[in-house]
């Protein structure tokens, strides 16, 4: 279905086209960008998934402390 999505030729003029449209001074800059967004989506990721399963159960023990008597 998508076997001659990404040719050579095509990405090409894609390159072509964002070189005219930003200019060269611009698209180097574009690309940095773009990299930094990239690893910070991996890194939340990361972050999410390191995350403990049962966020509630957590929450709970911290705001409740040791039990004291108030007499």
């Amino acid at each position: 279905m998508f076997e001659g999505l990404f040719q050579p030729m095509h990405m090409l003029v894609v390159f072509g086209i964002a070189l005219l449209v930003f200019g060269p001074k611009k698209l180097p800059e574009l690309g940095k960008g773009l990299g930094e967004s990239i690893r910070g989506f991996k890194a939340a990721m990361a972050a999410k998934e390191e995350s403990p399963s049962n966020p509630g159960a957590e929450a709970t023990t911290e705001k409740t402390g040791p039990a004291t008597d108030h007499r």
